[in-house]
């Protein structure tokens, strides 16, 4: 497996730029960023130089959607800002050269207005995509489960494997999160092998509390052994909450060397 580490949730014990250098010393080759907007690309591009690492992923700016809001990319009156921020996205992505631009679809409290929100989602994917695909990025939206973010627009693989399949966009595919879809009873095994061809991302952490693998319930040696013979084969990432000092985490990472080295 391709591995990243998602430097906003892990080595949170450091400041962000030294982020960057921990991850290297711990053996990953590429980072992920959720939101990297409050630092200068420039700042970015240095540290992942100097540390000879590749930035695979961000996301589009989500407006208030971590504060507890509805987000932007789902809510019709807010076309201008989903369209500033696909702006400022796509100067760090080009900028950055990631593969892969997450678009988070956001909250909806009301029921009677999920359809509209379901619409106006989709078309800015679509947006997204076209902007994106120029050049060679990959535009992916992920479901969220709805016991850490009541009311979220798509909270199944189900749900994103139809839209997904509704718009046949070939640059557009579902972000995978091993966390999300556990919590929401997903058969993370199954649908990785059956849906290998639509998943542009993969991400991961145990659960029920988003630690490190072995922390929680989930069987990380099956996961990672189906995910290696599927026909994914795109970049897989770390995206945990570590319970403890983040260099401190890594066994998962060694027990999957070892194996790698036992079947070689």
């Amino acid at each position: 497996m391709k591995l990243t580490a998602n430097l906003s949730l892990m080595y949170t014990e450091l400041p962000f730029l030294k982020r960057f250098k921990a991850a290297h010393d711990d053996g990953f080759s590429a980072v992920e960023i959720q939101f990297p907007y409050d630092t200068p690309i420039s700042d970015i591009q240095q540290a992942l130089k100097e540390n000879n690492l590749s930035c695979v992923l961000i996301n589009v700016p989500a407006g208030d959607l971590m504060q507890g809001g509805e987000g932007l990319a789902a809510v019709p009156g807010k076309a201008a800002e989903y369209a500033a921020a696909m702006v400022e996205c796509l100067a760090y992505a080009r900028a950055l050269k990631v593969s892969c631009v997450n678009v988070l679809p956001g909250r909806c409290s009301d029921e009677n207005k999920r359809v509209f929100y379901l619409d106006t989602f989709k078309k800015n994917l679509v947006k997204t995509a076209d902007n994106l695909a120029p050049f060679g990025i990959t535009t992916t939206f992920e479901a969220i489960n709805t016991r850490d973010m009541p009311d979220f627009l798509i909270s199944t693989a189900d749900q994103m494997l139809a839209i997904v399949d509704e718009l046949k966009h070939p640059a557009i595919k579902a972000q995978f999160d091993v966390y999300h879809m556990a919590l929401m009873g997903c058969q993370i095994c199954s649908f990785i092998d059956e849906n290998a061809d639509k998943i542009g991302h993969i991400q991961f952490a145990d659960i029920p509390q988003r630690g490190e693998p072995g922390s929680g319930t989930l069987d990380f040696t099956t996961i990672f052994r189906c995910i290696e013979t599927s026909g994914y084969r795109g970049w897989v990432g770390a995206e945990y909450k570590p319970t403890r000092r983040t260099s401190m985490t890594m066994q998962w990472k060694r027990d999957l060397a070892a194996n790698v080295a036992l079947c070689s």
